[in-house]
C-alpha cells in the first residue's frame, strides 16, 4: 500500500499559527519535504522546527525564487519523483507550504504531479492575507464588500481596472513593482486607505504607511487597500 502525501499549510511565519491538524501530522509522518532557496536555510522548515519530533527523513526541494525562473519545472519534476518513490515504499510524506497550499502555494505544483496517482490530503493553513490584515489592525472586508487579490506583476491597466471595480484589495508579489503600484494607488486616490505589511506574524514584521514602503520590497510583503466604508456600517 502506498503512503499518503499531506500538503501542509503551516501559516505565515509564526510557529504558533500552525493548526492542530498540521501539528499532529508533523509529529507522526516519517518524511517531510519542504522548499528551500538554492543557498541557505528553508523558511518553511524553520517555522515548524520546534514541532518536529526528530529522526524524520527530510526531502529538501531547492529552487530559484526569482520570478523569471519560478516555478522551475525541472525542480518540481525531480521533487515529485523523489516523493513518488517514497510514497510507493509505503511512507507518508508531509510537504510543507508557507501560508495555505492552495492560495499561491508552492504545494500546488506537487499536487498537479501526484494527485492523479497517489492519495493526497491538503491541510489548509492561515494565509498571509488574514495575517497581514491582523497585523494592520484592519478588516479585509465586511458585509457586502468585494475583496480582490491582485498580483503586482500584472500590467498597470489591469491593476487599475481591478482596483476600480473592488471595495478592498490585497496586492501581492510586490518585489520590484512597489513604485508603480504606489503611483497607481495615488492616481486613484487610494493612498490613504493603503497599508504596507512586511513579514506578517514574524519577528521582523513591519506595518508602514504606503509612502514608507521599501522599493524593492521583500518576497513576504503586500499592500492592503481597505474599504472606505467597512467600519462605518
Amino acid at each position: 500500500m502506498s503512503g499518503t502525501l499531506y500538503g501542509l499549510g503551516i501559516g505565515p511565519g509564526d510557529p504558533e499559527l500552525i493548526t492542530l491538524k498540521a501539528h499532529a501530522i508533523l509529529r507522526r509522518v516519517p518524511v517531510i519535504a519542504y522548499p528551500a532557496p538554492e543557498q541557505g536555510e528553508s523558511l518553511a522548515r524553520r517555522i515548524v522546527a520546534a514541532h518536529l519530533p526528530g529522526g524524520q527523513r527530510e526531502i529538501v526541494i531547492r529552487m530559484p525564487l526569482d520570478a523569471a525562473r519560478f516555478p522551475a519545472r525541472e525542480v518540481y519534476d525531480e521533487a515529485a519523483h523523489e516523493i513518488r518513490t517514497t510514497l510507493d515504499r509505503g511512507d507518508d510524506v508531509a510537504a510543507l507550504c508557507e501560508g495555505d497550499p492552495f492560495l499561491y502555494g508552492s504545494f500546488a505544483y506537487l499536487f498537479a504531479r501526484l494527485a492523479a496517482t497517489h492519495k493526497v490530503i491538503v491541510v489548509p493553513g492561515v494565509s498571509s492575507l488574514t495575517a497581514a490584515a491582523a497585523a494592520a489592525g484592519q478588516p479585509l472586508a465586511l458585509q457586502r464588500d468585494v475583496l480582490t487579490v491582485i498580483p503586482a506583476p500584472l500590467s498597470d491597466d489591469e491593476i487599475r481596472r481591478r482596483l476600480i471595480a473592488t471595495d478592498s484589495a490585497a496586492i501581492m508579489k510586490l518585489g520590484r513593482h512597489v513604485g508603480r503600484v504606489r503611483s497607481l494607488l495615488g492616481e486613484l486616490g487610494l493612498s490613504q486607505r493603503a497599508h504596507y505589511i512586511e513579514h506578517a506574524t514574524m519577528t521582523s514584521q513591519m506595518v508602514l504607511p504606503l509612502a514608507e514602503a521599501p522599493d524593492p520590497a521583500p518576497y513576504f510583503s503586500m499592500i492592503l487597500v481597505m474599504s472606505d466604508g467597512a467600519l462605518r456600517r
